[in-house]
């Protein structure tokens, strides 16, 4: 008889730094949202990313106005990374990137025009292992992952709708698995008629070992940056139809560590007044989405504690209240 497989709990429970316990990562942050200050903090992080490297990058549903501005990335690419490919894989809905045909076409409108795009599952899925996996002994990904020697997780933190927030593990979980295997994986229980009938617990646990899939594949040629900014509580594939951000802009994170990037992106947002931390606390909290951290933890893939460090002011070490202590009520022209 097969053992059912339970989900685990309190992913709508956040846990407090002091809280943690085990080893430390280092996090580097700079305030400064910018073509400059992304390429500053990426050269923190770029060592490993030799060989043929893959850019993984949300690009958005047609006109969205929340991803990272591509005046920036073309930025990074001409200066730091002139052989790089964006990498994507198309969408388990029905939308602008549901075909390899209408996201090249959502490619041109939101103008990744000046680099190549590798949709990877345009050419068929590969199966990479999920080590000491619950719900998954492999992972369909996009075939052409295998033409990468590193990755390059270039990630817009945000809300989103089933994941609660999407950050470096939400980019590389959802986003390499491919449109019609490896996503319906991860949203869908076999026969059902809801396509997004997986949630909560459960889904932040499938979601995560496919996570892992691409950082085991990656060892230690995978490098992390989050850009926090114009944060939605919806994710980017919502497009137009996002909600309004009401969150204030923060920065830029990086580190070789995805646990600790993403939970520091979450400590930044708890840091946060509660005015200004109400609606994607409330999202990650609704969709028990902290359990994406405490997965990964479980998981082997990083450490939730880490030391940050301030590249704006001679890398002194600071907290994620430090980190936040300016930021100002968004508005549009930020």
């Amino acid at each position: 008889m097969t053992e059912k497989k339970v989900p685990g709990t309190h992913g709508n429970i956040y846990v407090p730094f002091e809280k943690r316990t085990g080893e430390s990562s280092v996090v580097y942050f700079t305030r400064d949202l910018s073509a400059e200050g992304l390429q500053k903090i990426y050269e923190r992080v770029k060592e490993n990313m030799t060989g043929k490297v893959a850019i993984k990058l949300h690009t958005g549903e047609p006109h969205g106005p929340n991803i990272i501005p591509r005046p920036w990335v073309e930025n990074l690419i001409k200066k730091e990374l002139p052989e790089a490919t964006i990498v994507e894989t198309n969408t388990y809905y029905e939308g602008g990137r549901y075909t390899t045909k209408a996201h090249r076409e959502t490619l041109q409108t939101n103008g990744w025009t000046f680099c190549p795009v590798d949709i990877m599952d345009e050419n068929g899925v590969v199966n990479l292992p999920v080590v000491n996996g619950k719900w998954f002994t492999e992972m369909s990904m996009g075939k052409n992952i295998l033409n990468y020697d590193s990755l390059f997780v270039l990630t817009h933190f945000k809300g989103h709708t089933q994941g609660g927030f999407g950050g470096s593990n939400k980019n590389i979980g959802i986003g390499c698995a491919d449109g019609r295997i490896g996503k319906a994986m991860i949203h869908t229980t076999p026969g059902s008629d809801d396509m997004w009938d997986i949630k909560t617990e459960e889904f932040m646990e499938r979601m995560t070992e496919s996570a892992k899939a691409v950082v085991d594949h990656f060892g230690k040629h995978i490098t992390f940056v989050n850009v926090m900014r114009n944060m939605s509580v919806s994710c980017d594939c919502e497009g137009v139809n996002a909600e309004p951000v009401v969150t204030p802009n923060v920065g830029i994170l990086a580190s070789f560590d995805i646990l600790a990037i993403d939970q520091a992106s979450v400590d930044f947002i708890y840091a946060m007044k509660p005015e200004d931390r109400h609606a994607l606390v409330e999202r990650m909290e609704s969709r028990h989405g902290l359990r994406q951290l405490s997965y990964m933890k479980e998981l082997g893939m990083g450490n939730d504690r880490y030391t940050l460090v301030d590249i704006d002011h001679e890398d002194r070490i600071i907290t994620a209240a430090d980190a936040i202590k300016d930021v100002v009520p968004f508005s549009e022209e930020q």
